[in-house]
């Protein structure tokens, strides 16, 4: 028997016919068929709330650091794909190079790593480069 991830966990993957899924008016969310109730558009709203409450306590700095590893990761990615991908990754690269370059000095105690992480990528991104010869 074979498995999906999904974000939920590991699914089974069945052959034969599976019972019938339980339905989102059993999982008591909205069934996508027509409107929310009041309740819950009451209760989505909260949890809205709550998650904004969430996000601004945290420091833009420490946000911004994350998406800019998140770049990190993307271009890395890219760079290790057989064949690499290096128009997807110098993007990775760029975008990366512009947010730490236009906020140097505002990127809080994580600033050093982000610039350290920038010129790895950069020299990672150019021997891969270099290693395939010219195009």
């Amino acid at each position: 028997m074979s498995s999906l991830w999904t974000p939920d966990g590991e699914r089974p993957i069945r052959r034969e016919p599976a019972a019938p899924a339980p339905t989102a008016l059993d999982a008591g969310e909205p069934s996508g068929e027509g409107e929310p109730s009041p309740e819950e558009l009451e209760a989505m709203e909260e949890e809205l709330q709550q998650m904004q409450s969430e996000l601004a306590a945290v420091p833009a700095a420490a946000v911004i650091a994350n998406h800019v590893i998140g770049l990190f990761q993307l271009a890395a990615v890219h760079l290790q794909t057989v064949p690499p991908n290096l128009p997807d990754a110098q993007l990775s690269v760029d975008a990366m190079a512009a947010i730490v370059d236009g906020c140097r000095g505002r990127l809080g105690p994580d600033e050093g790593t982000l610039i350290d992480a920038l010129s790895q990528i950069r020299l990672a991104f150019v021997q891969v480069a270099g290693a395939l010869g010219p195009r």
